[in-house]
């Protein structure tokens, strides 16, 4: 790690003796330092006052790496369920499955819940269909989640308001919710995980 040479008599913050600190830290553990020397640096960085006094303790040291990037965890991996139905019936998805790019669902004379607060999903984008002829389709998103709805209702209703933008903590993943509702209803609604209906 080297500090800018220029301004070596400008004051050193509580937060660059703490760099170098952990530069230190690292050093030792890696084997590059003894436990003598490191002593004595640490307590050279800590009573340091300027930037002159504070690079020649990690000159001789590589620059700590920078973190891998993170990876989503819920993106990614084979579909568990790719087709619900219920006919004068119900069906539900829910807890841990991973939602495939296509998912479909139909209901006649009856419900389904598509729950995806636990889910991980098998690509960054996903379409889930939705039909309901007189019945009634639920999907469940967690706060945060990227979510489009575009689906139409005709003598029923199709409910976007679950619809929204997606947030940094959230899945990295799109959804779009789609398909008709006649006669019948299809409802996108944001729940926290360990939250109950209603």
């Amino acid at each position: 790690m080297t500090m800018s040479s220029e301004l070596p008599e400008m004051r050193v913050s509580d937060a660059e003796r703490e760099r170098v600190a952990e530069v230190l830290r690292t050093a030792v553990a890696d084997g590059r330092l003894d436990l003598e020397e490191f002593g004595e640096r640490l307590d050279a960085a800590y009573k340091a006052r300027t930037r002159g006094e504070l690079e020649p303790l990690v000159r001789d040291l590589p620059a700590p790496s920078a973190p891998a990037p993170a990876v989503d965890a819920r993106v990614g991996g084979r579909p568990t369920s790719s087709l619900g139905v219920a006919v004068m019936g119900g069906f539900r998805r829910h807890g841990r499955w991973t939602v495939p790019r296509r998912f479909t669902s139909f209901a006649f004379w009856g419900g389904g819940q598509i729950d995806l607060r636990e889910a991980s999903f098998e690509d960054g984008e996903v379409t889930i269909r939705c039909v309901a002829i007189m019945g009634g389709i639920q999907v469940v998103v967690p706060p945060g989640l990227d979510v489009r709805v575009d689906g139409v209702g005709i003598m029923g209703g199709f409910d976007s308001k679950g619809a929204g933008e997606g947030a940094a903590d959230a899945p990295a993943v799109r959804v779009r919710v789609t398909g008709l509702a006649f006669w019948g209803g299809v409802e996108v609604v944001r729940r926290a995980g360990g939250e109950s209906e209603g």
